[in-house]
């Protein structure tokens, strides 16, 4: 696994996470650009999804920090939630790590493929969430419903996470909250605990390219800032359609070149 890289390589990968940062403050899909411009200079398809999980980490803490109004003050919803969150989040992280990278990679295209059909259907699903007429407590039931549910979710986004902000909305809708905003606010919380704690398992486990890590954070950290700025200039809909494409592409292009072999 290359700890070291040409100055090519590091031009890309700056670029890369700038692009994915720009991305992740005006729609998300940050990752489609970040996880496949690791492989393509030469890191592991293990280390490249914990590398980028690093990279992007500070923009997802970020975004929680701006959110930070927004937030609903219940223990009573935040305990369950975040402790489904952090457990599935270190399992995923955990089967990641235990799963050969010729496996891994057989399974890229189907994670880039679903995770692009998330989030080309999201904007229809958060649309249907946002109903000013919820209640505002979950009743024990579908609070512990939600905290299992959670819980797969969480798995799911410590071992990939493409899609995850699509499925936890959906999981919300369990808990009747009052609008689109509190919802997007615990989402992005608890997105930044799932990879929270799987970037502690990756650190622990080595698994981390630190130098291609910390040159990517401060990309991210730069595109993050300049979308969040500049965000109102750019129409939605072709960011959207962007993220999709490249989605969709980069499901192709892995599909062809590492399915067929072995």
């Amino acid at each position: 696994m290359p700890t070291t890289m040409t100055v090519a390589q590091g031009i890309l990968l700056f670029l890369a996470a700038t692009l994915a940062g720009i991305m992740n403050s005006v729609a998300g899909g940050g990752s489609f650009i970040s996880f496949p411009a690791l492989l393509f200079t030469g890191v592991l398809p293990i280390p490249a999804n914990a590398t980028s999980t690093v990279a992007l980490w500070p923009g997802i803490v970020a975004s929680a920090s701006a959110y930070r109004r927004k937030l609903p003050g219940s223990t009573r919803l935040w305990i369950p939630m975040l402790a489904s969150s952090l457990l599935g989040g270190a399992a995923g992280a955990l089967l990641l790590l235990h799963t050969r990278q010729s496996t891994f990679m057989r399974l890229v295209p189907y994670l880039f493929l679903g995770a692009t059909l998330l989030f080309a259907l999201g904007k229809r699903i958060s649309a249907r969430f946002d109903s000013p007429n919820r209640m505002a407590g979950p009743s024990g039931l579908a609070l512990a419903g939600a905290a299992l549910v959670q819980l797969l979710v969480a798995i799911y986004g410590g071992y990939f996470g493409g899609g995850i902000g699509i499925l936890m909305l959906a999981i919300l809708t369990m808990l009747p909250m009052k609008d689109i905003h509190s919802m997007n606010a615990v989402k992005t919380v608890l997105a930044a605990a799932i990879n929270g704690v799987a970037i502690v398992t990756f650190v622990l486990a080595k698994a981390v390219v630190w130098p291609q890590a910390a040159l990517m954070v401060f990309g991210a950290m730069a595109g993050g800032y300049a979308g969040a700025r500049y965000a109102q200039r750019l129409d939605p809909r072709w960011v959207r359609a962007f993220v999709i494409v490249v989605g969709l592409s980069m499901s192709g292009y892995f599909m062809l070149k590492y399915w067929p072999s072995g």
